[in-house]
């Protein structure tokens, strides 16, 4: 009796092909969380935070452990935040700070990525100033402000040298780490293709350190913000306006309290705003596309 060998390898070969037409069909994401459900893991656990806070606040006022100059109440820190808003020096002032953020991060964002890509292109040039660079990232950037002062005065020179000196080495050194932990088989696979050197950076390499670079980026806005702060907060003259930084510093010479706190709510709302609106939904949009994550 003849047997008919090839009937097992006919199921097996469809079985594989089944198998391999299953792996290509694409996988419906499954459904986020819902509103209510978003609502209580994001948004009401600093709304309590914020609400234990004030209380707490409230308690140590009325027990008056401190003067009320030193620390009003919430109530009079309100008014005076409203009154801020009202007569304009808020929206004054966070303009002022925030573009002058923005544009001292565009030129970091410039140099840092050029001095990023030049460290990792060139192991003479790491070695070199590599180590300077990761003591820059660690140095407070209030340390450069005395010294910008003396080479440019009391001018926005000053205050963007300071934040170039805070925000480059971080960027550089997320783009330099996101680098080095693409592997190497990327490099190669865009010779083989015939890009150039600058082809395989910019269609290979940095795609893949994409990631890397972006805590980067996010790093170096932090540090950028935080150098606006001290530029503005000790450069001070009326030609320069009338950033957060500066506000700050007129409620300190006013020994107005109020005022104090009321500058560093509306910072600590800018740099908020700016992470919740800007490189949160970045980062998520960029893990999203790579299949890192499946949360929206």
């Amino acid at each position: 009796m003849a047997i008919d060998l090839r009937t097992p390898n006919v199921a097996e070969d469809r079985s594989v092909v089944a198998g391999l037409d299953e792996l290509e069909t694409p996988v419906a994401a499954p459904a986020g969380p819902s509103l209510g459900r978003r609502f209580v893991r994001s948004v009401l656990p600093p709304v309590v935070f914020l609400a234990v806070l004030v209380g707490v606040w409230q308690l140590v006022y009325v027990l008056k452990l401190k003067p009320s100059y030193a620390l009003p109440g919430p109530a009079d820190v309100a008014d005076t935040f409203w009154h801020t808003v009202q007569d304009g020096r808020a929206t004054e002032a966070i303009w002022t700070s925030l573009s002058r953020g923005a544009f001292g991060f565009a030129l970091s964002l410039v140099i840092g990525t050029l001095l990023g890509l030049a460290m990792w292109s060139s192991r003479w040039l790491r070695a070199a100033i590599g180590p300077i660079v990761s003591g820059l990232q660690s140095l407070p950037s209030v340390a450069w402000v005395p010294a910008a002062i003396i080479w440019f005065q009391l001018t926005d020179a000053a205050i963007y040298t300071v934040v170039l000196l805070g925000a480059v080495p971080s960027i550089a050194n997320g783009l330099l780490t996101g680098m080095k932990q693409v592997p190497p088989l990327f490099d190669r696979v865009g010779r083989v293709l015939g890009l150039s050197a600058i082809g395989r950076v910019r269609y290979v390499l940095l795609p893949a350190a994409l990631p890397g670079y972006l805590g980067g980026l996010r790093q170096g806005w932090a540090f950028a913000w935080r150098s606006l702060m001290a530029a503005e907060l000790i450069t001070y003259s009326p030609r320069l306006g009338q950033g957060l930084g500066q506000l700050l510093n007129i409620g300190r010479e006013l020994s107005q309290m109020s005022l104090v706190i009321t500058s560093i709510v509306l910072i600590l709302v800018v740099g908020v705003a700016i992470e919740l609106l800007v490189f949160a939904p970045l980062e998520r949009g960029v893990l999203a596309r790579r299949g890192l994550t499946t949360s929206r």
